[in-house]
């Protein structure tokens, strides 16, 4: 586990700058505290930043072939890296070290580009082959490691953070207008766009290959939902227990301390179990309570459940967080705004973790995989709401459900909240139904806020979300909003945040969920096995069920986020009037101040929870603070703890 970074300059086969690349690397020490290495050759240079997990002495990198013609930094862990290296081996490749590293530069000798189509694993790859001159960029196929680059007439700069690219003085930071746009829909920006104009993200299950000048960019795998396979519900369930169990077992391997996240959910607990049968010691365990909060947000009763009847080695960590204190630090890790609340969580329990173990496991991406959202309800509720009268879907529970009050940390307020969401988008067609379920702004707020006085020109309120839908090829819309997940949400809020904040502690994180065996299998079963009328992960529950307390397979789903929407209305008020304030606002010059405000008064008077939109309004004043004023994430602390004294909870 590392960071990487580098250099192509196809200016006369220019040696890049040692100065810059070494500025690169010193921006993210903190994802390799434990060593960094470079190469320098005519026409590039490759740097990192090791976090030593594996062959902890022989794993310094970059790597080289034998005759140091073919130059390797990965970040990230190949599973499979023992197999493919007996193989190679018996092809006459010869090895230097114990690395999963060093089986990626001799794979790639013996296959060429095919190389990654072997591999099982997260990973950011860049390979220099002095041979011909070419840059090889490879981002893992689900997109666990992430992987930015900025492509100029001659160069190419590329870094596991984008905070590593603007080290390059020339590099500009305006922000990408579309790019913002997409932000307001979803709470955080698709690839391969970033908020910086200029600099992309490559795909997940992508490869760019640069070579004497030309450039080419393509997908390597994807996830397929058309080929559904038929089988009995016990052969499916067997089938899963047994890749589940796998996909665990081959995360374990490690020359260093390992646990687990623990939240109490069925993901977390049953990975926490299956190392309990797979490990001979207790397993280290860790979750994170909130005080001050009330039940409806504690799932710390859970966690300790799990840990009970699996005798591991439990530490928690209550907190009442100063939230002026970590947005900016966090932010600041995050390269971008992202609105969601996870973050902060993701970071505290990190941070509690590092202090006993260098790897953990993480339950993130079982929802996608098993059906595990409310949203993937709305086909089996649709059925049952088509049968009401039109006047009263249409009219009087719209009219009703608009004058109660909502906010997500409240049992029934909550229920009000969701079925407001189900019944404001139940007329539309599938596409826009899930795009108003998981939209931050809707599009005529989006429009309003930017001060856009033309007609709306449909529905959608982001464009990269119809483009999957348009591109998917399953025949059902549980399948379609399972892929639109696995390639926007997944990626680029979910497993980025998840990456960010382990290494913003120095953590590995390893998601046994986001397999790509486990995602092809899951890919060809049924809907019926993932969602059955109104009950979610019905398969997977069936399949775990024998491992886990009863108490946790039929717990209510929660989110592993902060009550960030009670905090807002109270404690974090200041903030919210400080960051968000009209003069604020209008000197910022992105949003309509008047727009701004109106979204704070409905939030604070219940008459409709804008956590999310109000967490992401926060995060992009911050995050402007940082990177587009050029205050580091100090001094930008110590800017809102004067001017926005009550954040501390």
């Amino acid at each position: 586990m590392c960071g990487i970074y580098g250099i192509v300059d196809r200016t006369d086969r220019r040696i890049p700058g040692e100065a810059l690349l070494d500025r690169m690397g010193r921006t993210i020490v903190h994802r390799g505290p434990d060593d960094t290495g470079c190469y320098f050759g005519r026409g590039a240079a490759l740097g990192m930043r090791r976090l030593s997990i594996i062959d902890l002495a022989g794993g310094h990198q970059p790597i080289c072939n034998e005759n140091k013609t073919i130059w390797v930094v990965c970040n990230g862990e190949i599973y499979n890296f023992q197999e493919l290296r007996e193989q190679l081996k018996s092809q006459g490749h010869t090895f230097r070290t114990q690395s999963d590293t060093e089986v990626l530069v001799h794979l790639y000798e013996q296959e060429g580009l095919d190389f990654v189509k072997r591999l099982r694993g997260m990973f950011a790859i860049a390979i220099w082959d002095e041979r011909c001159e070419r840059l090889v960029l490879v981002r893992d196929r689900l997109g666990k490691k992430p992987l930015y680059f900025r492509q100029e007439p001659h160069r190419i700069l590329f870094a596991s953070e984008i905070k590593s690219i603007l080290q390059d003085e020339g590099t500009s930071r305006r922000v990408d207008l579309n790019a913002l746009r997409e932000y307001l829909a979803l709470g955080y920006v698709p690839a391969p766009a970033t908020m910086f104009e200029g600099i992309q993200k490559l795909l997940p299950g992508h490869m760019l290959v640069a070579e004497k000048g030309q450039i080419s960019d393509h997908s390597y795998w994807d996830v397929d939902f058309s080929r559904i396979e038929q089988r009995k519900e016990e052969e499916w369930i067997e089938r899963i227990r047994e890749k589940l169990v796998e996909c665990v077992r081959i995360r374990l391997v490690s020359d260093v301390p390992l646990g687990a996240f623990l939240s109490g959910g069925i993901d977390s607990s049953f990975i926490v179990a299956a190392m309990a049968k797979l490990i001979d010691q207790p397993v280290k365990t860790y979750s994170i309570g909130f005080q001050g909060e009330d039940n409806f947000y504690n799932e710390l009763p859970y966690a300790r459940i799990v840990a009970d009847a699996f005798h591991t080695d439990h530490h928690e960590i209550i907190v009442r967080p100063d939230v002026t204190d970590l947005l900016p630090r966090l932010i600041w890790h995050l390269d971008e705004p992202i609105a969601d609340s996870a973050f902060i969580t993701t970071y505290l329990v990190s941070r509690l973790a590092r202090e006993s173990v260098t790897v953990i496991l993480s339950g993130v991406g079982g929802d996608e995989l098993f059906g595990g959202y409310r949203r993937y309800l709305g086909d089996g509720l649709r059925r049952y709401y088509s049968l009401l009268p039109r006047t009263l879907r249409l009219k009087w529970l719209p009219g009703l459900l608009a004058r109660l009050p909502q906010d997500r940390h409240s049992g029934w307020k909550n229920t009000v909240r969701y079925a407001s969401s189900f019944v404001n988008s139940a007329e539309w067609d599938p596409a826009t139904r899930y795009q108003r379920y998981v939209s931050v702004f809707p599009p005529d707020v989006q429009r309003r806020m930017l001060g856009e006085s033309a007609e709306p020109t449909g529905n959608d309120s982001s464009a990269v979300l119809r483009s999957y839908f348009d591109k998917c090829g399953a025949a059902d819309s549980l399948h379609q909003n399972m892929y639109v997940d696995m390639k926007t949400s997944l990626p680029d809020d979910l497993l980025t945040l998840t990456d960010k904040m382990t290494m913003a502690a120095s953590l590995e994180c390893r998601a046994p969920f986001m397999d790509h065996e486990l995602v092809e299998l899951t890919s060809s079963m049924p809907s019926q096995f993932k969602v059955r009328g109104l009950s979610m992960k019905y398969l997977m529950k069936k399949a775990v069920a024998p491992w886990l307390p009863a108490e946790i397979l039929n717990r209510r789903k929660r989110g592993f986020g902060a009550p960030v929407g009670a905090w807002l209305r109270n404690d974090l008020k200041n903030l919210v009037h400080e960051t968000l304030s009209p003069a604020q606002v209008r000197r910022r010059g992105f949003f309509e101040p008047d727009v701004i405000g109106e979204i704070i008064s409905s939030h604070d008077a219940e008459s409709s929870d804008q956590t999310d939109s109000l967490l992401a309004l926060i995060c992009f004043e911050v995050w402007c603070r940082i990177f587009l004023d050029g205050n580091d994430w100090q001094s930008t602390t110590q800017d809102l703890a004067v001017s926005a004294p009550c954040g501390q909870l």
